[in-house]
């Protein structure tokens, strides 16, 4: 059993020396890796820590609070139309306009909380879906925000600094992952983490308890936006431009789908599930330039079906990965870390 002898061993960031030794490791790892990748590898990373940044935000509200949100995409809107729009109109440097599309998210997403409070299950994420949608529709609609044909994104920039090249975005938007991770861990250590955690499994019990259920739950709602809303401003300067297009249900989807697959209740399945998925969006849209599977299922799609839908088998891949976590492995690709980590350190009894 671990006992844990005084209060700092429940706050501290690494508990032991080898999760310390794995976290220097990563972090030199990042550190190291514009130096031999190339622009197309960073680029697949960039998205992969984007999406990291909203699944954690989503798990935060999902899997420790116990909500249930289908309009992240509406956030994730809010957060890159308003950061590039503090900085062409407003003149807003990239500092100030980053955390500016954290916070009006996090504004929109105190306001979809208050429904929260007497919604919950799938009246709840029908709530959040139609924000989402009207989100969309009324940027889509807007001369302000480009309409349907969206804006440029301006470089990112940190005074004379001017991230011009792809290892440039690489530097900022790992270190605002990092920043971003480092904070949602150290949450869930603290009074409001645990008020999460008790809201989730009863909240009858926490309001016994002296919780302020009303509190605490808008409060994910807007934590939960914030994280939304900073991932949607880095996203608009990594694809280097944004239109509302991108913004569908399909997307508020696949976040709910990425802390699923990941591990729900876990920052380290958060990111394990973003990662997954994000690789296999970008890798299976060109599935038919594989080696040896694409001639098959190229040659497969011609005799049975149309040659155009080929790119459509990511959904299918994705749809039956979706299936076998949740039947064999109800923690995600979390669990299967877990359980792959107590059998080295068991090893070798």
């Amino acid at each position: 059993m671990d006992m844990k002898r005084g209060y700092y061993e429940d706050i501290e960031l690494c508990r032991t020396k080898t999760s310390l030794f794995g976290v220097i490791s990563l972090i030199g790892l990042l550190i190291l890796a514009p130096f031999f990748l190339g622009d197309y590898s960073l680029y697949l990373i960039n998205l992969i820590a984007i999406n990291s940044i909203v699944a954690i935000g989503l798990n935060i509200l999902v899997g420790y609070t116990g909500q249930i949100s289908l309009g992240h995409a509406g956030f994730f809107a809010i957060g890159a139309y308003t950061c590039v729009l503090s900085m062409l109109k407003l003149g807003l440097p990239f500092v100030l306009a980053l955390p500016a599309a954290g916070f009006l998210s996090a504004g929109f997403g105190f306001l979809l909380g208050l429904p929260s409070l007497r919604l919950e299950g799938p009246y709840l994420a029908i709530a959040t879906l139609g924000f989402g949608m009207a989100v969309t529709q009324v940027i889509s609609h807007s001369e302000f925000t480009g309409g349907h044909m969206g804006l440029e994104a301006p470089k990112m920039s940190l005074g004379p600094f001017v991230a011009h090249t792809s290892s440039q975005q690489y530097a900022v938007i790992i270190a605002v992952t990092f920043l971003m991770t480092v904070a949602a861990v150290n949450m869930m250590k603290t009074r409001v983490g645990r008020a999460f955690r008790a809201i989730r499994d009863s909240e009858i019990a926490a309001e016994a308890m002296g919780i302020n259920v009303l509190k605490y739950k808008t409060l994910s709602f807007a934590v939960s936006a914030f994280y939304a809303g900073v991932a949607g401003a880095l996203m608009a300067f990594a694809l280097e431009h944004v239109s509302a297009g991108s913004f569908n249900l399909i997307l508020s989807i696949t976040f709910l789908a990425m802390i699923i697959v990941g591990g729900l209740g876990s920052i380290m399945g958060s990111i394990l599930g973003a990662a997954l998925l994000t690789y296999l969006q970008i890798k299976l849209q060109v599935i038919q330039e594989a080696p040896i599977i694409g001639p098959v299922l190229l040659d497969i799609s011609k005799r049975y079906f149309m040659p155009e839908g080929l790119p459509n088998i990511q959904s299918i891949i994705i749809g039956a990965i979706m299936i076998a976590i949740v039947i064999f492995e109800p923690y995600g690709v979390n669990g299967i870390y877990l359980r792959f980590k107590r059998y080295w350190k068991m090893w070798p009894f």
